[in-house]
């Protein structure tokens, strides 16, 4: 697995102040200053005193408001910085001996998906790890768009990647880029909104424009629909993460599986991968 970036450095949205941004979430959350303020055991003047500057929040406060705004662990210690302390939560390098036992637990965890298609991705969509479902899928992709640091989103949805194979991708780049503006308002993150306007300006492939299924099949959710030596393999995708984290490296990853949708991909990965 590839470690990830350490440190919180202070940006241009701490230097605000934490009432502004305090503010901001509670804004993009749609809650109103007297509702914060019954959820966090407050008051309304309190917290409009903190949205203004006027009375600057406890550590504990910050916490306990940024826990009811369910503001993600990265921005918690963003909060701490702009109100002056220090950050709360570690992020530890993911090959930290630390994490051994959650990096050793997550790749059992895929490979334990076999043959069915499985990885894990950090909060830029780059790859930490996969098991042999995901390679076989990355059949005959070039070698530039596999060399490290891998991207699921920019392999997915590359022209030269598997965008060409994917039957419906007018259908399922949608759902990806939706997927990536709730990420976006959620964690107001810069680099995924650079790997977002990236993949989003990629042109559409044009054996893929306008194609449709062979056949109409009945699927409880939206699947992906890939070519794979001449067959059409359909996929429902299953995303999962880490409940209650202490640490934003942990916050941040993902474990994404590949469920087959229907019986015939059952059998073909089966097959395929004893």
């Amino acid at each position: 697995m590839t470690a990830l970036v350490t440190g919180t450095a202070p940006t241009a949205a701490t230097a605000q102040g934490v009432g502004p941004l305090l503010r901001a979430w509670r804004e993009r959350r749609r809650v109103s200053q007297l509702e914060l303020a019954l959820r966090a055991d407050s008051s309304a003047r309190h917290i409009s005193f903190i949205e203004t500057g006027r009375s600057r929040p406890s550590e504990e406060m910050v916490l306990r408001l940024a826990e009811h705004l369910d503001v993600p662990v990265r921005e918690r210690n963003a909060l701490l910085l702009a109100a002056g302390y220090a950050p709360h939560y570690p992020e530890t390098p993911l090959d930290d001996p630390a994490l051994d036992a959650l990096r050793e637990g997550m790749e059992r965890l895929i490979r334990g998906y076999e043959p069915y298609p499985a990885l894990v991705v950090d909060a830029t969509y780059q790859v930490l790890a996969a098991n042999r479902g995901i390679l076989m899928l990355m059949d005959g992709v070039p070698e530039h768009l596999l060399e490290p640091p891998l991207n699921a989103m920019r392999l997915t949805l590359h022209p030269q990647g598997l965008a060409p194979r994917i039957r419906n991708l007018r259908e399922w780049r949608g759902h990806l880029l939706e997927q990536m503006e709730r990420q976006i308002a959620l964690h107001r993150s810069e680099p995924l909104r650079a790997l977002y306007e990236e993949v989003a300006a990629y042109p559409v492939p044009d054996t893929a424009r306008g194609e449709e299924p062979a056949e109409a099949v009945p699927y409880f959710a939206l699947p992906m629909q890939i070519e794979h030596e001449g067959r059409t393999l359909s996929f429902i995708s299953s995303i999962s993460t880490f409940n209650t984290p202490m640490d934003v490296t942990v916050a941040e990853l993902a474990i994404e599986t590949l469920l087959p949708a229907d019986p015939a991909t059952v059998k073909y990965l089966h097959s395929l991968l004893p």
